[in-house]
């Protein structure tokens, strides 16, 4: 197959995955449509290396990887976390029943390195399977690699219903006590996107800033991202003989440090213009996992999946609302934050979105519960997709054992 039809294909299916989600509004995942398709593709004609022909060898996957986790941490907004610190710890609850629950319920039925594998892309999303799914692979559990990238795939179908079903009773709840007058009006704390605004228009971060702006070229900001991650992993290497850490994790934090100092700007990759090529050429890597799914793999899998996913959906339930209650914050809403584990951004913008366009026409009623329900919901996703899952893989990958049984 030539390159540029193996591109082609590619880049149809990613497409087609996107075109029924925005049709269906998201209810059907467009992860999950395109993994139905690379299937059905591996199965038929595709030959196996399709995404290596493209020009997505698992190095440039790799390198992807650093980039856009680096990327993740100069999104991190000190003073946004700290106005939220409710939403915080209702997510890091939702968290703890998820690791907690799914240890429970997966010493009864499974092994040690189904649990390990399956923890993470339920708290997270596509790094944290990512991780996984090549801990998975280079331990010689191809099953559990394949688990992991399907977790990631399938958990979006619970979570999506739920969080708009806990939405829309939550802004009724609001919308209610605004009529009677005893809704109190929340100041918009969504300073991240103020700061957003005000990083945008400076044209060179602040340890630059006496270099003119014409010198912040793309290959600039590559430069410097890149030397970030550089330095994640020498860190990484050199504390080896000490303890593991994955270098993705210090990519991380950092890509916080980075931002704070000055040295990158926020959002980086968006401003030098390769965010969408390298979350592309990510998806691609993940579902490159899939040539390695037989049919009879995916049977043996739907059991644990099932239960894995349920569980964690209990978990986040029974710790989310214990938590919630003791800072007063309503079981709706608490439960729509540690939900935002299953989907994180951009999911949780638009079901927030969807929700209350469905539940007013009214501009001031649509500012009453934008304020109170987006910050958090975006907040949470960050919290438990961006930043919690990663450490979380980074730290679960290095106990993955070695080839026992995958799946009992």
């Amino acid at each position: 197959m030539p390159q540029m039809l193996a591109l082609v294909l590619l880049l149809i299916i990613l497409y087609l995955g996107d075109v029924v989600s925005t049709r269906t509004k998201a209810w059907i995942p467009s992860v999950f449509i395109c993994a139905v398709l690379f299937l059905l593709g591996y199965w038929t004609f595709f030959p196996t290396d399709i995404v290596a022909r493209a020009g997505i060898p698992n190095v440039v996957a790799v390198m992807f990887m650093y980039l856009l986790i680096v990327n993740m941490g100069t999104l991190l907004s000190i003073n946004e976390l700290m106005l939220q610190w409710k939403t915080i710890l209702i997510s890091l609850s939702g968290i703890v029943g998820i690791i907690v629950v799914a240890i429970m319920v997966g010493y009864l039925f499974f092994d040690l390195n189904t649990i390990i594998v399956a923890i993470p892309p339920l708290v997270g999303g596509i790094v944290s399977a990512i991780i996984m799914a090549k801990g998975a692979t280079d331990a010689g559990l191809p099953d559990l690699a394949v688990f992991a990238i399907i977790i990631y795939v399938m958990q979006g179908f619970i979570g999506y219903p739920l969080t708009s079903i806990m939405l829309k009773k939550e802004g009724r709840r609001v919308l209610k006590k605004y009529h009677e007058g005893t809704w109190v009006v929340e100041k918009d704390v969504s300073t991240m996107d103020k700061q957003a605004a005000t990083t945008d228009e400076n044209p060179m971060p602040s340890l630059f800033a006496k270099i003119p702006a014409s010198y912040n070229s793309s290959y600039f900001i590559f430069l410097r991202i890149a030397i970030v991650g550089f330095l994640a992993y020498s860190v990484s290497e050199v504390l080896k003989p000490v303890v593991s850490i994955s270098p993705f994790v210090l990519c991380l934090l950092f890509g916080v440090v980075a931002a704070s100092l000055g040295f990158l700007e926020r959002h980086p990759l968006k401003k030098a213009g390769g965010f969408g090529l390298a979350v592309m050429g990510l998806m691609l890597f993940i579902f490159d996992t899939l040539s390695r799914a037989t049919p009879d793999m995916l049977i043996r899998l739907i059991t644990p999946l099932i239960i894995f996913i349920l569980s964690a959906v209990v978990g986040m339930f029974i710790f989310s609302v214990i938590v919630g209650k003791v800072l007063k914050v309503s079981k709706e809403m608490a439960f729509s934050i540690a939900l935002t584990a299953l989907y994180g951004f951009p999911a949780d913008y638009i079901i927030t979105n969807e929700v209350i366009n469905n539940l007013t026409k009214d501009p001031k009623e649509k500012e009453v519960l934008t304020s109170h329900m987006l910050p958090p919901m975006l907040i949470g996703g960050f919290i438990s997709v961006t930043m919690v899952s990663v450490v979380l893989a980074g730290i679960m990958v290095n106990m993955i054992v070695g080839p026992l049984t995958p799946i009992k």
